[in-house]
């Protein structure tokens, strides 16, 4: 970005002589009110309603910034749905940005459920029918030829980072076309209240290329384009001509794909990871996120994770990426690739990956079974089923990513206590309406042996009178410091040691919370402070940092300036540009 030129089309942010910082505003009276960058609603001060055009458009008390708070909190109590809570958040998002973040920022262990997973899949699916507000940047298949000039219309002139999905994928609801844009909201949202990423340095992007629901189609009230999804090289060509456009624009950003099918995830992260810095949420972040929790897990049973034996139920992103992820750990504690590959069985629709299965990818393959493999194994069927699979490998870890609710039945669960007295079951799958298991049935089952983690939040669990914790694995944990390291060190590519990294800080950031496998989400931030000033490290040491002031920092040093860099949700003063 060009060093004169304005962080937005409406505003600038300086420092006054005494270094205090304040914002230029080019813009005044509503169109001011209108930016929720700028809009302070009630809490402009008398000067800056006399400068800025402001008297008689908003009400004449000022409030300080903890009536704002307080009044907020109040009304957003009495929206009766979870749903009801996340469109009243958004809304304030829309109307007042600041405000926004402060109120996260204080109920975030409370709201997180709100504005993320679980509830933002309904969002999703409602988002045609509940558009309210332009928000971020949709390129569809008939405007691809004129994505530069279309992001010339966006307003930020230094983004860093970007999350673009193509809705292919969402959660565990499959295609939703262009509501996948909530999920890019949502996700920025956690960027800038977790990871200290300012909103102006954030885009949310729908990849629109159609949608294979008929449903969608024939909705004459859905808002994205009405046909089906493209494929092939016209796919091909629609991403590469995004990836240049937005490598111009926004020379300095990272792109975080999301919620891409199977297929298409990897092969979008392969073609472009060295293009432009980015990575996969659902891919790596997923991978790393659960890694760390089965670190945690291993601690908790006080054995190694190389000890434990793996069943990976879902062949789809998420589960290949955490298969990988758990691959590499294993490496890392001490074992071969060959003796980490035999304790990871991966397990689909069709039973156990095995060669010779129709349609296997690449990233499959690398998990699928000999015949030769399985000497001595009894099971029925041409494949060997999760319970088989169970059993015979002796497994004593066993994770979920298929979406299909009560999966993970008694019988299976009870199975792996012969070969762990302390099994270890993370049914991952969101929302919380497609888990696997629900975690007060895993406890019972297990009479409190097990060792859980859950995608989507669930209450800890009464037992014969004692307390289980119930982790949530939730991939906030990982991305929001991931992409604030890349970032802070401008990173050239997003390396698999620096996703990796992330996850070892996660695993030792969670040594303090006794017997859990994840830390509270009320202390995210400052995990997320931890997780990115040990990526940017790590950047560093794989030779992909481009920010030159940071190279030769110590650690302290390093996160000194995290800190400072992080962004906070208060109001700077303002004045007539």
């Amino acid at each position: 970005m060009p060093k004169n030129l304005p962080v937005s089309r409406y505003y600038d942010v300086k420092r006054d002589p005494q270094g205090q910082r304040y914002i230029d505003v080019h813009v005044t009276g509503l169109a001011l009110l209108q930016n929720p960058l700028l809009n302070k609603t009630t809490a402009f001060t008398p000067e800056e309603r006399r400068e800025l055009g402001l008297e008689g458009l908003v009400p004449p008390h000022t409030s300080t910034f903890e009536e704002q708070k307080e009044r907020t909190y109040l009304r957003y109590l009495k929206c009766g749905s979870d749903l009801e809570k996340h469109e009243y958040l958004r809304a304030l998002q829309d109307r007042n940005e600041v405000l926004f973040y402060a109120i996260l920022e204080d109920h975030l262990e409370e709201m997180l459920p709100i504005i993320y997973t679980p509830t933002v899949g309904e969002a999703v699916r409602n988002y045609s029918s509940n558009y309210r507000y332009p928000r971020g940047f949709t390129v569809s298949t008939g405007d691809i030829d004129r994505v530069d000039d279309m992001l010339e219309n966006v307003t930020v002139n230094d983004v860093r980072m970007i999350v673009a999905t193509d809705s292919s994928a969402i959660l565990g609801i499959g295609d939703q076309g262009f509501g996948g844009m909530a999920i890019s909201i949502g996700k920025l949202s956690l960027y800038t209240a977790a990871g200290g990423v300012g909103p102006d340095k954030t885009l949310p992007v729908e990849l629109d290329v159609g949608t294979n629901r008929q449903d969608l189609i024939d909705d004459p009230l859905y808002l994205g384009v009405h046909h089906r999804r493209l494929t092939g090289a016209a796919y091909d060509e629609f991403l590469d001509a995004f990836v240049e456009a937005v490598s111009h624009r926004y020379p300095k950003a990272i792109i975080q794909w999301e919620d891409f099918s199977r297929g298409t995830a990897f092969r979008v992260l392969e073609r472009y990871r060295r293009v432009v810095p980015s990575f996969n949420d659902d891919i790596q972040g997923t991978g790393a996120m659960a890694l760390a929790g089965l670190i945690s897990a291993a601690r908790l049973k006080g054995e190694r994770l190389s000890e434990q034996v793996f069943v990976v139920v879902g062949a789809g992103a998420a589960g290949i990426g955490v298969a990988m992820a758990i691959r590499h750990g294993l490496q890392a504690d001490g074992l071969t690739p060959e003796e980490a590959n035999a304790r990871v069985f991966v397990v689909d629709r069709h039973g156990l990956l095995m060669h010779g299965q129709p349609d296997l990818e690449d990233q499959q393959l690398s998990f699928a079974r000999r015949p030769e493999d399985l000497n001595g194994w009894a099971f029925d069927g041409e494949y060997p089923s999760m319970h088989d699979v169970i059993v015979n490998a002796r497994a004593t870890a066993l994770l979920g990513f298929t979406g299909v609710p009560g999966l993970f039945r008694q019988e299976s669960i009870q199975a792996m206590l012969l070969n762990t007295p302390r099994p270890i079951v993370f049914p991952l799958s969101n929302p919380s309406s497609h888990v696997e298991a629900r975690p007060a049935d895993l406890i019972h089952w297990t009479r409190g042996g097990a060792i859980i983690a859950s995608g989507s939040p669930f209450p800890d669990v009464e037992y014969e009178g004692k307390r289980y914790p119930v982790g949530q694995g939730n991939n906030a944990f990982i991305f929001p410091g991931l992409g604030f390291g890349a970032v802070a060190s401008r990173a050239r590519e997003i390396t698999d040691n620096m996703v990796m990294e992330a996850a070892r800080t996660l695993a030792e950031f969670t040594t303090q919370y006794g017997e859990r496998v994840y830390p509270p989400i009320s202390d995210l931030r400052e995990l997320s402070i931890q997780v990115a000033v040990n990526v940017a490290l790590q950047s560093i040491r794989d030779g992909v940092c481009a920010e030159r002031r940071i190279r030769n920092m110590t650690r302290d040093e390093l996160e000194t300036v995290i800190r400072d860099r992080a962004w906070q949700p208060r109001y700077l003063p303002l004045r007539k540009g």
